[in-house]
């Protein structure tokens, strides 16, 4: 509604001037596209059948953004704008074609980190040319403009951070040490405080630097606590902070669209954040502050030892042919062999078999919202397969087979049961109640939380040891040979 006055008064003052500013008007009207562009986006990127008219729809609402952009009267110089959109295309339509799938959740955490170190750069920009040729900062686009730069500089090292443990060039469990908390909360309080002085006197120039390092070290002490497990929620988190970032830009710089897509953003990410903690039973304050992901060397009692059922492939196969109904349950193993085309290959041959197969998708399976969407997704996997965990949960005790590729946390049976399990009440895919359990896995080292799973030592459950590719690649040939007869 605020573009579309904009836009209106600008056509009233350029008809009272007796020349309308065709300029101006073009480039409201894009920010209106885009703007609509965008919240369609995020409409249509909800469900899996429309996601790829989502995609579509946002680049072509960040084409108009840009587009109006480079319209604006206050433009001094093309020359390093140009220079910028060249560098950008040269690394960015590499990274989007040559990525693997399987590293769409470290892509995501850096083009976080990019999109936040943006933020923080033009905020710091903004600061030093009021501070140094006016005019001046008023107290609240001040506050507003510290609280921007402290959002993107925690964000953008904190997305480094979490792009580092997903890459495995970090850690993946939690980096603690004693009263991390309260230094943490420590230097927030110090980045705040900062904040509030300079809002005060924005003339006290030489605390801006300040803000940025104390902004930029929190961010790091943020995520560094944090395990593998809890990664599909910081991502959406550190989303929304990015997205908050650039809405408050937009107050700064006056920009509506910057308003738009800032908020959308943000309010997206956090309400992602909230289903993903929901998913695995956390809150915030654990998730941020609960260094999740401690080993625990055993799922039972002290000393107790447990073994294992091996199936082989060729066993699997002529169960599943035989099956009415297979429910097939993906992890990131899956991901990391990446073994979704040959997932589609068995799952052609079990449905040319009259064989129901369906997929059961956990929020949080892989390292990010919506994984396994996009890796069966790629392999055109039909959409109506791929059903969430709610809803398929009920299906699993008439299920015949339930095939694991690589999932372990999000379908530990401890997680029902043991209350001293870190993940006690998270909410699981009910594979153990299936009549047949088949997992596959390389070894039978723990998954994130580093917890045993249960599953897997149930007299119902046969172990694939192997490469997920490999395995499934076995399982479609023997399908495909008849070995299954």
């Amino acid at each position: 509604m605020s573009m579309l006055l904009t836009l209106a008064e600008v056509v009233e003052a350029g008809t009272k001037a007796g020349s309308p500013d065709l300029q101006q008007i073009f480039s409201t009207a894009t920010y209106i596209i885009a703007g609509i562009c965008f919240i369609l986006s995020l409409k249509w990127l909800s469900s899996p059948t429309s996601a790829r008219r989502g995609n579509i729809v946002g680049e072509i609402g960040m084409a108009a953004a840009i587009i109006g952009a480079l319209l604006q009267h206050n433009i001094i110089s093309y020359e390093w704008i140009i220079t910028g959109l060249v560098l950008g295309t040269l690394i960015g339509a590499p990274l989007a074609i040559w990525m693997p799938m399987t590293a769409v959740p470290q892509r995501t955490a850096f083009s976080h980190a990019c999109g936040a170190l943006a933020a923080a750069l033009v905020g710091t920009a903004h600061f030093y040319i009021a501070a140094n040729v006016g005019p001046a900062l008023d107290h609240t686009t001040m506050a507003i403009l510290c609280v921007e730069v402290l959002l993107g500089a925690l964000t953008f090292t904190g997305s480094l951070m979490a792009f580092g443990k997903l890459q495995e060039i970090l850690p993946q469990r939690p980096i603690t040490f004693k009263g991390q908390n309260y230094f943490n909360f420590l230097i927030l309080g110090l980045a705040l405080a900062t904040g509030v002085v300079l809002s005060i006197n924005p003339s006290m120039t030489m605390l801006f630097p300040l803000l940025l390092v104390l902004a930029m070290l929190f961010g790091v002490l943020l995520i560094i606590p944090i395990g593998g497990a809890d990664m599909p929620t910081v991502i959406a988190l550190l989303n929304s902070y990015a997205g908050m970032s650039a809405c408050l830009m937009g107050f700064v710089l006056h920009n509506q669209l910057l308003i738009i897509a800032g908020a959308l953003d943000g309010a997206s990410g956090f309400v992602l954040s909230i289903i993903m903690c929901k998913a695995m039973n956390r809150s915030f304050t654990n998730v941020l502050f609960g260094a999740f992901g401690q080993l625990q060397t055993t799922a039972g009692g002290p000393g107790e030892k447990r073994t294992v059922r091996s199936g082989t492939p060729e066993e699997a196969a002529q169960i599943m042919e035989a099956a009415q109904s297979v429910i097939i349950i993906p992890g990131y193993g899956m991901a990391v062999a990446q073994a979704q085309h040959k997932v589609r290959e068995m799952f052609d041959q079990l449905t040319k078999r009259g064989v129901d197969v369906k997929f059961a998708i956990h929020p949080v399976a892989g390292r990010m919202p919506g994984h396994m969407n996009v890796l069966l997704a790629e392999a055109e996997i039909p959409y109506d397969k791929l059903i969430e965990m709610d809803e398929i949960n009920g299906e699993f005790p008439q299920c015949d087979v339930a095939l694991v590729i690589g999932a372990n946390d999000v379908v530990n049976p401890a997680a029902r049961h043991d209350k001293n399990s870190p993940i006690y009440g998270m909410p699981i895919i009910d594979a153990d109640r299936a009549r047949t359990v088949y997992a596959i896995k390389r070894s039978k080292n723990p998954g994130f939380a580093g917890i045993e799973n249960e599953l897997y030592y149930l007299d119902k459950t046969f172990m694939l040891f192997g490469d997920a590719k490999a395995v499934v690649g076995e399982l479609a040939r023997q399908l495909t040979e008849g070995g299954g007869h």
